[in-house]
Order: structure tokens, then C-alpha cells, then sequence
């Protein structure tokens, strides 16, 4: 590490979060991203990383993509952020495609500034529709650290800032559990379910097959609207344009955040059915957010829907994530006793190791050679390996090539002894 770095993570630990910052350097990531391009990033000593983590799918169409950089360059020749109170040409034209591109009767869009703040616009619009207070979501689930969106996850984000839900308004049912869920939903008391298409911070565990149709099915049942969290299972990571709709469910509010963004202008959304719309007409007025809906971040999530429908990118998607499975099968079996299991659905993958923070030591050892991914928070044995939808097979098959060399010297560090034999690349 440079005298340069070094001095910077001082600063860094002075003047910005001290906790977060020593952290990484526990875990021996000291990674300070200066230049980024597509799917490269390159810190302040000049060391590139493939990243495979891409900020939960902010980078979905890669780090400053050349497209987005453009409509953000000649979306400043006229346009800024804009005034939240008026019809604007841009929110307007937005709204009118992601009802065009998200499923069922969605229609209309509330704009928040990221996924934390659209997760609080879906509840609030939820319990303004049904007339009722109670919120339905997962054990270690995640949705965001704001006032309501924190209340709906796990302990370890609500509890320090006194947030807990108090006035026992939400219930938590573990995940792939129909009987739980419907015990939740029994009394009808319940103004919404919110799920993650894939519980992304709790390392993508696959819902099993019927589960999301089946908490529809009980919503409809016992009068309670269905939300679809898709900031990180959205745009494309399936080899869809929207996760849940693999699932032949039609949600009745939809939220996106990140990727929508293009990592180019902060941006979220929150898709409402008709029928959760009402204070919408009532007052339209009763949530603000100045932030939200800003005219450039806008003119960005347009370019941003239209790369990802275009029929090249379904392709694109299907073939990487087969081409990567098939070389992360091969190194699975080199490592069988610490490289355990592949979790996937399309480009969004999970990657099982048998310590209980096995994914941590595999992260370190693949930041070694130059691949960042993440442990995913809430189960440290997963390590989130999300690669990007436009990704070449050159790239995935350095990808592939970097993981063999870093998952063997993981393997080596966690079980004390080495794996055998090599993947034959294609």
C-alpha cells in the first residue's frame, strides 16, 4: 500500500465513518476506487478490479457508460434538476414507460431519490390504499435504512438508532414459508406483503418453486397488496426485464432503484396500481420529495429502460450466465469441501462456502487477484457475485480464469491444504 493510500484511510477514518473504513482494512481490502470504466475499476495505486459486485446492480450497463454519459452531458445544455411541484417533460415521459414496461395494471410513478426513500413511498402508499398499518416482510431481509423501509429488516440496521418496530406493526415470516406467511396474513390486518424478489443481502436464496405465486395467492385471499422489491432483481439480471415476472406474479406496487440509476444520477421509482393510487387524486400533494424524480436522473432511467429491452441484451444475459456457470461448476469441483453450492437466476449468483464467513476469505482472496465481489451481510458464507448485463465472454472468461487462482488459494487458507487439477477454459 502506498504512503499516499495510508494517509488517505487516516483521513478517511477522521472525517468520514471510522467503523466502516477500519473494517475493510480487517478484512484486508484496502480498495480506494479512483478511475472506473465499464466494468473496471482502478484504485489510487493503479491496481484494476473486475467488479463483480457493481453496488448491488447501480452498475448493471457498467461504470460510466458511454451512452448515459452522453444524455447526462446533453441533458445539461437545458436541463437541472427541476422543480418537484410542476409537470415536467421528463418525469412525465419516464412514468409513461414504466407503465409501459412493468407488468399488470401499473401506471403510476412516485420518484424517490434512492431504494430506502421508494421503499417508504410503497408503505406509505400501501397502508393509505388498504386503511390498514401492518407490514409483512422477511426474517434478514433488507429494504433500506429509512424510517419505515429499516423497520421491515433485519435488527443489526434498526436497533442502534432506536428504530425497532415498537408498536409491533412489522411481522417477519421466514422466507419459502407459506404456512408462516399465512398465519401473518390471517386477521386480515395487514396492509402489505414486501418481498425481494430474491433476498438479495441474505445471499439470494431461491424462492422454491409456487413460493411468490403462493404469497400472492394469500394476499389476494386476505386482502393485502403484493410489493415487489426489485432494486437489485430488476432490469434485466434475470434475463427479464423484471424478476418477479419469472415468477408469473403481477405485484401491485413494483419498486427499482440502483440500476435505474446508471450509477450516473440518483434516482428510484415506485410503480402503483390504480388501485393504490387514490391519494394520488386525493391530494397530490401529501408526499414531497425534492430530490426525487430530478429531470436529469430522469432523461437517465429513459436510456437506461431502452438499453436494457433492447433483444440483444436477453442474449447477452442468458449466454454469460451460462458460460459462467459452467466454469464455476468446474471450479466447484476442484474445491468441493470449501466451494459448496451456486445459487442463480440468470447474471444474479451466489456463491456457498462451507465456514460460516467462508464468502469473506473468498472475497480477500479474489480482491488478490483483481476481481471485487462481497459477502453478502446477512449470511457471510455467500459471497454476491453479480456480473454485468452487457459483459463480453473475453470479460467472463477472465472472470473465470482470476476465480480459479483466487478460490484455490481460499480453499488453501480455510481448510489448510490445496484442491486439484485446472479448468479448461474455452
Amino acid at each position: 500500500m502506498s504512503a499516499e493510500k495510508q494517509d488517505f484511510l487516516q483521513r478517511s477514518k477522521e472525517f468520514w465513518n471510522p467503523g466502516k473504513t477500519q473494517a475493510w482494512q480487517d478484512m484486508e481490502v484496502d480498495l480506494v476506487i479512483d478511475r472506473r470504466e465499464g466494468y473496471y475499476l482502478y484504485d489510487m495505486d493503479g491496481n484494476r478490479y473486475i467488479d463483480v459486485h457493481l453496488n448491488g446492480g447501480t452498475y448493471n450497463l457498467g461504470h460510466r457508460n458511454p451512452e448515459l454519459v452522453e444524455v447526462i452531458r446533453r441533458g445539461m445544455e437545458r436541463f437541472d434538476m427541476g422543480n418537484h411541484h410542476f409537470p415536467s417533460l421528463a418525469r412525465t415521459a419516464l412514468a409513461e414507460e414504466l407503465a409501459k414496461c412493468t407488468p399488470g395494471d401499473l401506471q403510476y410513478t412516485i420518484y424517490a431519490s434512492g431504494g430506502g426513500e421508494a421503499i417508504d413511498i410503497a408503505i406509505k402508499t400501501a397502508r393509505s390504499a388498504m386503511q390498514k398499518r401492518k407490514i409483512v416482510s422477511l426474517v434478514k431481509a433488507y429494504h433500506g435504512h429509512t424510517g419505515l423501509a429499516v423497520k421491515t429488516g433485519d435488527a443489526r440496521f434498526s436497533v442502534p438508532f432506536l428504530s425497532q418496530d415498537i408498536e409491533h406493526e412489522f411481522i417477519q415470516v421466514p422466507f419459502n414459508d407459506l404456512n408462516a406467511m399465512e398465519d401473518a396474513l390471517r386477521k386480515r390486518d395487514v396492509a402489505a406483503v414486501l418481498l425481494e424478489t430474491i433476498p438479495a443481502t441474505y445471499g439470494f436464496p431461491m424462492p422454491h418453486v409456487g413460493y411468490l405465486p403462493g404469497v400472492k395467492a394469500l394476499c389476494e385471499r386476505y386482502d393485502a397488496l403484493y410489493i415487489a422489491d426489485e432494486v437489485q432483481t430488476g432490469l434485466m439480471r434475470t434475463g427479464a426485464m423484471w424478476g418477479i415476472t419469472r415468477y408469473g406474479v403481477e405485484p401491485d406496487i413494483l419498486v427499482t432503484g440502483k440500476g435505474i440509476s446508471g450509477g450516473m444520477y440518483p434516482i428510484a421509482c415506485t410503480v402503483v396500481s390504480p388501485r393504490c393510487a387514490g391519494w394520488l387524486t386525493k391530494d397530490g400533494f401529501g408526499h414531497m420529495s425534492t430530490m426525487g424524480g430530478a429531470e436529469l436522473g430522469c432523461l437517465v432511467a429513459l436510456k437506461v429502460l431502452e438499453i436494457c429491452q433492447r433483444p440483444e441484451v436477453a442474449s447477452i444475459v442468458h449466454y454469460t450466465a451460462s458460460y459462467l456457470r459452467k466454469g464455476l461448476d468446474e471450479i466447484r469441483a476442484m474445491y468441493p469441501d470449501f466451494f459448496t453450492g451456486i445459487r442463480q437466476h440468470g447474471v444474479i449468483m451466489g456463491l456457498e462456502f462451507t465456514p460460516p464467513e467462508g464468502a469473506k476469505i473468498a472475497m480477500k482472496h479474489l480482491y488478490r487477484n483483481g476481481i471485487w465481489a462481497i459477502f453478502s451481510t446477512l449470511d457471510p458464507k455467500v459471497l454476491q457475485f453479480k456480473p454485468g448485463i452487457l459483459a463480453t465472454e473475453f470479460l467472463a472468461e477472465e472472470i473465470l480464469s482470476r476465480a480459479e487462482v483466487a478460490i484455490g488459494a481460499a480453499a488453501a487458507e480455510a481448510l489448510g491444504h490445496d484442491g486439484g487439477g485446472r479448468r479448461v477454459a474455452a
